[in-house]
Formats: structure tokens, sequence, C-alpha cells
């Protein structure tokens, strides 16, 4: 009697990383079923459009796919604190709640419930069971995003896509049925689904953020205009008016309570200093060195961080320039990530 297949759940988007994860994971001798998560309820044709390539690659593998409903959790978990944290005047990361709560918390939930050993997703980037990895393309990796994931999940995961570039993934659809070959030709997802143009038109939906107000420079002088807090974030140099100003100036500071934005010189914009909360960590030491990557796109910047009190305190080596409170503080460990955790302040 033949041995059982082991049976991994692929989250499928309907784009090319989690087609081509789930054709990968089946020549590979698993038994895959796909799943759709229905996060939110937009009306512009999104779900239709995803669940069209979906029903095709399903229908080419000859799988089964399920469609999961989270939008009223995806609500409460992710766009809520959207929303709330702009109007708070902090710059939030959807992407990275809704990894930890609900593609990797509610939907391994219904994985195992299912009968699946595994979850996977086309996510650029690796895990051993321990530990979350940066993907051999440095370009697409994920991992920054992946950070806060409950460490009890970390077994379940499977990342087929660890060790390819885009391009390799590309080739690879496009060598496949036809099914595949619509899927390289569609868009690349949105960074966040459920923002159809900007961010401001879906802070708009729940506030007047139009709301002229002062801009302030570091001594508290009101030296200028702006178009409402909401519009900015730290580091911003556009959108507002500085009188007399012939130097740049960036956004250091939001203060919704008076609606007003604070500005200053490149030089303003240094930090030193992160304080950090809702920490999640793979490690168990509370003082360490590392690297830590301050937004996604940012180098890792050496630094020294110790854990206290559910806070994390980390003394930057070199010093960064536009941190936000509210992004994520990343700690890696020569391209092995060991914990993260959310910046409540940095100066």
């Amino acid at each position: 009697m033949s041995e059982k297949k082991q049976k991994v759940m692929v989250g499928m988007s309907g784009g090319i990383d989690s087609s081509v994860t789930a054709y990968m994971l089946q020549q590979q001798g698993y038994e895959v079923e796909g799943v759709y998560l229905k996060l939110h309820n937009r009306t512009d044709g999104y779900h239709e459009n995803n669940l069209f390539y979906i029903e095709g690659v399903a229908k080419y593998l000859g799988i089964k796919y399920h469609i999961l409903d989270l939008a009223n959790k995806f609500n409460e978990e992710v766009y809520d604190y959207f929303v709330n944290s702009y109007l708070e005047g902090t710059t939030p990361n959807p992407c990275v709640k809704c990894n930890r709560n609900i593609k990797f918390g509610a939907m391994l939930d219904f994985a195992k419930e299912h009968g699946a050993s595994f979850l996977a997703t086309g996510h650029y980037a690796a895990t051993d069971g321990e530990f979350f990895y940066e993907a051999e393309d440095k370009s697409k990796d994920q991992s920054y995003f992946l950070s806060q994931i409950r460490k009890e999940a970390l077994p379940y995961m499977m990342f087929p896509l660890s060790n390819y570039k885009k391009e390799d993934i590309i080739k690879l659809g496009a060598s496949l049925d036809v099914a595949y070959k619509k899927i390289t030709e569609k868009n690349e997802s949105q960074e966040i689904c459920f923002v159809e143009t900007v961010y401001t038109d879906v802070i708009k939906k729940h506030a007047n953020i139009d709301v002229e107000g002062d801009v302030l420079d570091e001594d508290g002088n009101v030296v200028g205009k702006h178009k409402g807090y909401a519009h900015y974030t730290i580091g911003k140099r556009k959108g507002f008016t500085v009188k007399g100003a012939h130097d740049p100036h960036f956004v250091i500071k939001l203060n919704p309570k008076d609606n007003t934005i604070t500005v200053g010189k490149k030089p303003a914009l240094e930090i030193n200093e992160v304080l950090g909360e809702n920490i999640n960590m793979y490690i168990d030491k509370k003082e360490f060195s590392c690297g830590v990557k301050l937004r996604y796109r940012s180098t890792t910047t050496p630094c020294k961080v110790r854990i206290e009190n559910d806070k994390a305190f980390i003394m930057l080596e070199a010093p960064a320039f536009g941190v936000a409170s509210g992004q994520l503080a990343v700690f890696y460990d020569d391209g092995k990530v060991i914990g993260s955790a959310f910046i409540q302040s940095a100066n």
C-alpha cells in the first residue's frame, strides 16, 4: 500500500507567486489544496478577478480550493487599526498585522482543521521551523513582514519560493499551461490590498482629514500651512508651505490634537535611540547585538538591544533618518530574523 501524501494548504491570491507555489508543491509529491481569503468588501471586481485566476489554476492542477471569508476579523484586526493609526498620528503596517492574525493565524487554523500538515504561501522568505530567513532574491524579500508571526506557527509554514528570483518564477509560470500564462500578464498585487488608490481615500471614509492647519518649526513657531495632519508621515517633504525657506524641510512630528505638523531640516530627522513595544522574539536573550531594519526598504543598521518590562530599548550604532512611530523594528542576525517590535518612539 502506497504511503499517504502529506497535505499542504496553499494560500492562493490569484497571482503568479502563489500559483507557482501550488504547482511546485504538487510536483514535489504533496497533496495540495488551495484557500482564498476574502478579507474586505471591495466592489471593483477585485475578488471576482482573483477567483477567475484561481479557478483556472485549480482546474489545471486538479485540486480543490476553498474560499475563507474573514472580512469581519480583518476589519477588526487590520482595517480599523490602519484607520485609527493615521488618525492618531502614527504610521501603520497593516501587512504585518494581517500576517500575524489573519494569514498565519486564522488561515493556519483553517488549514489544520482541514487536515493539512503545512500552510504554504508565495512569500519570498525562508523558514526552518524555528526562524525566518531572508529570501535569495533580496529585492523581493518579505521576511520583514513576517517577523511578528507567533513562534508556534513556524513549524507549520512553507515558502517554496525562498531560493528563487522573481524572474525565475515568471519564466516558470509562462512555461506552464495557458492558465499560468494569463497569470504572468496579470498585474502585481497591490502593496495594501484594501487601498484602491491612495491611503488617504480610505481615511476620508471615516473622518474629515482635509482641515488646514499650521506648520510649526522646532521651536513651536508657526511658519506655514498644511492640508491636514493625516496627509503626512515622518520624513515627508512636500505638500506644505514654509515661509522664506530655501533648504528642504521634512515632517518630524505629527500633532493630531491641534492639527499641526512640525518640520525641520534633514538633521532633525536623525535618530539614535528607538523604543519598541509589542515584542515578538524567536530567541530568549534579553540583551544582544544585531542588525535592525526600521522600515521595509531600509538598510540594516548595527545596534544593541535590551529587553525589559516588555519593551525593546534599541541603541543604534549609526544614526537612522525618518523613523516613524507605528512602523516595525526587525532584528536580524546575518540574514536570520530573531525578533521584532513595533516602534513606540524614537529620538
